[in-house]
């Protein structure tokens, strides 16, 4: 890892954080507030590809846990580890590590704008969806007892949201291949 992947990782940890700023929207029904800093995650994948947006998620979940209020409403310390949504903190680093996995291996500079987009799509889809939401909903429903079918379907309230996060986090990676490529080219 040379200095450009360290800068660039921590400038992909600062974005989620400044995500972590806008406040949470919660719904009431179930105890996983709609957060930006999702969007974030999803961002870190498409853009700095598997290696570097998942260091991006682990520095700030490094900063969570050193007691700094960097999650959405200013949330910090070893507690975010010990609640109910703790699977979505854990998911982050999968979900952006699948999420860039897969747009480093779907997307290339050679291919339609549209082909890219999709791509992208596909791969924030993927990673910051169904990988996300495969820790968050089996760690809620055991840590809230709620029972895997109750936390799945009080979890598909968020969906219409994240598939709003994918398509931004899908045009902000190709915006970026467009300007300024960070994504690792890959085979």
């Amino acid at each position: 890892m040379n200095t450009r992947d360290l800068v660039l990782s921590a400038l992909f940890a600062a974005i989620i954080v400044a995500l972590g700023i806008l406040p949470p929207i919660t719904l009431g029904f179930i105890p996983v507030p709609i957060t930006a800093q999702s969007l974030g995650v999803m961002m870190a994948g498409v853009v700095l590809g598997a290696r570097r947006g998942t260091i991006a998620v682990l520095i700030v979940l490094v900063l969570v846990a050193i007691g700094l209020p960097v999650l959405s409403g200013g949330r910090g310390g070893l507690a975010a580890f010990a609640a109910p949504t703790t699977g979505f903190l854990i998911g982050w680093v999968f979900a952006a590590f699948v999420t860039g996995y897969l747009s480093e291996r779907l997307v290339k500079s050679e291919q339609s704008a549209l082909v890219q987009t999709v791509g992208f799509f596909f791969a924030a889809m993927i990673g910051g969806i169904v990988v996300l939401y495969a820790f968050g909903i089996v760690y809620l429903a055991v840590a809230a007892q709620l029972g895997l079918s109750k936390a799945f379907l009080g979890s598909m309230a968020f969906i219409p949201g994240d598939v709003i996060k994918a398509f931004v986090a899908a045009l902000v990676g190709r915006a970026v291949m467009v300007g300024y490529p960070l994504l690792p080219v890959r085979s």
